[in-house]
Parts: C-alpha cells; structure tokens; sequence
C-alpha cells in the first residue's frame, strides 16, 4: 500500500480509542452516531485495483470487505468467508462464502465476483498496481508478463458459494494479505457500466463492507461515509456517518479538533510535548518507512552510488524524526523495526546493519563529504543541484526543508524544492516526472517482502527504475524457496545490497502522535500501519 504518510507490526498493534465530535456528543439519552474524522491527503481513485495509496486505501478498507478482514493485532477473522480450509501442502485453500453477502445495491455477491476481481487485478490490461500481490498465486506472474490468458489463474468459482485458490507455493502471509482491498470482490455489471469512471467519484463506486461513500467528487477535500444497510454483519456497525475532511496543517487541524469540529488531530513535535497529559493523547504506531527516491532515469548523477550515499550520510535522521514528532524513528533500514526472523527470533532491521550500512545510514558529515568528493571526481563536476519533490503537508515541507538544509550546508551541493497537492505529487511520481522524491511505504503485512518486493526490476512500485541484478536474485530466491531459514538469508541480503547501493534513503519510521475524543469507542487498528477501523466504533455518551 503506497502512501504519502501513510498505514510496526502486527505485533505492535494496538486499539485505540477515537473519537466523537464534541458537538454530537450532547447530554441526551442517546448519542448520535456521527464521527467527524481526518484525511492528511486527498483521495486518488477508488479503484481497488489502481489505488496505492494510503488515502485512498482508508476509504477502501471501510467500504470494502474481502475473504477475511482483520481485528485487533491483525488477528484474521471471517469476512465474506464464513470458513475455510488449508490443504496439508499450503497449495490449495478452500473458502466458504456467506449467502447473505450483499453489494449496496443489494444484488447478492457470490464466488463469481471474487473470481472476476482477481481476474482482473492480474490482467495487464487494467494495468493494476496492487498485481504485484497475486504473486505465487498459480498463474499469475505468468498472466501479469502476458505470458498465459487471465482464465488461468489459480481461482475457481464452485457454485455460487464455494471459492478454490490454488498456490503455486506456500505464502506465509497469504491470509495477511486476503484482507487488503487488493484482494477484495468487485461487481463486473457495475464496473463494465461505469467504464472509465469506475473509482472516480463516489457515485461510481460500489460497496460490499460496512460503509458506503457519498459526496466525494473525485477532487473535493470532503466526503463521508454511510452505513450500508445491505452489509451482511450490519447490527455490529453503530456509526451512521463518517465525516471526513482533508487537513494540510497540524495547527489547523489542531484547531478544528479544540473547537469540536474535528474529532482527530495528528500532532507535530511541539503541540505533542505540551499536549502530552491531555486526555485522548495517543501513539498510532505504523509499519511505515518514509524515504527518498531517486529517478534512475532522469538525472544521470543519480546513478552515481557515491553521490547518493553522500546525500544519505549527509542527512541526520536522528535529528530528522526529532523535528517532525516524537514517536517517529530514525531509520536503519527500510523495512521498519518491529519485524522479527521467525528463526532466530531476531529482529529484521538490526540483522541487516553492517559497518558500511551504519556508515551510509548513521553517517557523520566528514564521511557525507568524504562520499560527495569521490562522487564529483567520478562525475567531473564541481557541484551538483538536484531537485526534490515533495507533498505539500506539514510534515513533508519540514521534511524536504530539513534535507534541503543538510545537504546545502554539509556538501555544497544546491537542493531546489517543489511540494504539491499529494494527489499531483503521485501523479508526478507514476509517470516519471521527478528527480528526488520524498515517499513513504506501509506495509500491507508484517513481513519484509511487503517493502523489499517494490524495488525488484518489474515491481509497478519501482518507479525510480532502480535495478540491481543480486538483488533481483535474492528477492526471487526468498519467494521460491521452501525453506524458511533459507527465505529469510536471502531477505536480509536483499536489504543490506538496496542500503549499501542506496537504491533508496530510508529516512525514519513513521509513527504518529494523535489526540483523539475519547467519546468514541472500539476503534481500533488492523494491524499497527493499517488503517483504522471503524466497523465495530461507537459514540458514547
């Protein structure tokens, strides 16, 4: 799931209460059930197929419900699926669907919708960016390089209420993943009339989870969400409304939550060291790395390994996460800490750390320069001038501002910013149109591969074009191999040849401080670095 921001582990997950509008919470004998929530980012599409981002990615989770859906510490719970069965090989899964399962419209939902999802995630002509996910699914890297029709994947409708999914391996994350928008049903008479629209705007959109979208146009900064009064488990969903709204500013948001009008406010550094005993004042923590990455393509120093270990050591991430909030960490590598080596019990992040990873990453200004001289003398320049790109939110503008500091001061070199609506920024970033971007990644499941995968040769993700043959190598070793030790050598040594190369510059692992209006009850995160979820929430009194 790509994200601005963007959604540590499943371990680390953890419930939290949200929050009511003040407004809504009066003294009556009932509370209204109205939440007025925060978007740090406008919505880019609602096409679970095309959406890869974490705004986007909210909305998704909320109004869409596939096989399994997660609860409290991504434990995998019945979704659409009532039941299901694993063969003794791991190959072939055997699901059970619900014969009360409903799209908003109230047309039944059946196997043959989970079928035509899949189908058409993995066709190369929608051009998905979530197909990446099918892999080891039977078939579906094939059908992804056009190499075999999309009627072969491994999916197979059994009557209406009977689904088989066969493996070509085992995926240890497999049910992780089935509760992702990825993996989600989709309605083929409701896409194919929609057309192009489909995932425009909210009235072309289509839900099967606990909520339905309405008022968003496609670039408007408002919406909702209602309850769908066709969803199969609707006695559990006690809100009627979500109101959300797009906050830019922490000190607006800040603003609007202290006057009742927002029940949910992220924090910068400042506002959360003074605001810290506050009832409602809360860590959401995330499986998320925020990083720079470059356009292999575009500018042609960038290729430079030298260089891009100069802009590396050169920035101070210690001080970095310290400026934009106190629960965010200094990034070590780019799968985030928290994740730990089902062998060893060791965690990823610390596995990965070598002498010369620690000199890139936790680098003093004397090696930072050190790495830039040997980067002009190999480029025969005297300086260099790169251009960052960045969103337009508080926490990117001090982000790119602090970059732009640090390299300028330590190497010399010219830094020329540009911060942009997310939702051009993205667009910006698909099509190849930067330099340096500042980006972030949260994972979709506790694992490395969820991060590592995105930077593979032909990932939709890769989109600085970053290659690396032992890498490539490794990645495919660890997704083929039997062996769980053996997956796991060959990841780390994927991570360590992506930081020693610094295909990308992990930057600090994003988590965030938040106050909330403790009014509310049940929200709770899927798993730590998903979204929340507001199924089971309720107002109290």
């Amino acid at each position: 799931m790509k994200k601005s921001t963007v959604f540590a582990l499943a371990a680390l997950s953890a419930s939290l209460l949200s929050a009511c509008s003040n407004t809504s919470a009066k003294s009556s004998s009932k509370a209204k059930q109205v939440l007025n929530w925060y978007s740090a980012g406008e919505i880019s599409t609602m096409d679970p197929a095309l959406n890869n981002d974490v705004y986007g990615g909210e909305q998704l989770d909320a109004t869409m419900e596939g096989l399994v859906r997660l609860g409290n510490n991504s434990k995998v719970l019945p979704g659409i699926a009532k039941s299901w069965k694993e063969s003794k090989d791991g190959l072939t899964w055997t699901f059970t669907l619900r014969k009360n399962a409903k799209w908003s419209n109230g047309e039944a939902l059946t196997a043959k919708d989970f079928v035509y999802a899949w189908r058409r995630q993995v066709n190369p002509k929608t051009a998905s960016t979530q197909s990446n996910k099918y892999s080891g699914i039977k078939n579906a890297d094939a059908i992804v390089a056009s190499k075999k029709p999309v009627s072969s994947l491994g999916i197979k409708a059994v009557g209406k209420y009977k689904l088989v999914v066969t493996l070509e391996r085992k995926i240890p994350y497999f049910q992780l993943l089935l509760a992702g928008s990825a993996f989600a049903p989709q309605n083929q008479k409701f896409i194919e009339k929609a057309g192009k629209k489909y995932g425009t705007a909210a009235k072309y959109t289509i839900s099967d989870g606990p909520f339905i979208m309405k008022g968003w146009t496609g670039s408007n900064l408002t919406w909702r969400l209602v309850k769908n009064k066709y969803y199969w488990d609707k006695k559990k969903v006690k809100l009627t409304r979500i109101n959300f709204s797009v906050q830019k500013s922490q000190s607006t948001s800040y603003n609007l939550y202290q006057a009742g009008k927002l029940d949910m406010t992220t924090l910068s550094a400042s506002q959360s060291k003074s605001l810290k005993n506050q009832k409602g004042w809360q860590i959401k923590k995330s499986n998320r790395t925020q990083y720079l990455m470059y356009n292999f393509k575009s500018d042609k120093n960038l290729q430079n390994v030298n260089l891009r270990r100069a802009i590396a050591a050169a920035i101070n991430k210690q001080s970095l996460a310290k400026t934009l909030n106190v629960a965010d960490i200094a990034a070590t590598s780019l799968t985030p800490s928290g994740i730990t080596d089902p062998v060893t019990g060791k965690e990823f992040s610390k596995e990965v750390e070598t002498s010369q990873t620690k000199a890139i990453q936790s680098g003093t200004k004397a090696q930072a320069k050190a790495y830039y001289k040997k980067a002009l003398k190999e480029l025969g320049k005297k300086q260099i001038t790169i251009k960052l790109l960045g969103d337009d939110t508080d926490d990117a503008k001090k982000t790119t501002e602090f970059i732009q500091s640090a390299l300028e001061s330590t190497l010399g070199m010219k830094v020329e910013v540009t911060n942009i609506p997310f939702k051009t920024r993205f667009a910006r970033e698909e099509s190849g149109d930067f330099d340096v971007i500042l980006d972030g990644w949260s994972g979709d499941y506790a694992d490395p591969n969820t991060f590592l995968e995105m930077f593979q040769k032909t990932n939709v993700n890769n989109y600085g074009s970053w290659e690396n043959t032992a890498y490539n190598k490794a990645m495919e070793i660890s997704k083929t191999t039997t062996s769980t030790k053996t997956r796991w050598k060959e990841l780390v040594k994927a991570e360590r040849i992506l930081l020693t190369q610094q295909g990308v510059t992990p930057l600090y692992y994003g988590n965030t401080a938040t106050l909330v209006n403790p009014k509310v009850k049940n929200i709770t995160l899927k798993g730590a670095g998903l979204p929340y979820n507001f199924k089971g929430a309720y107002i109290s009194k």
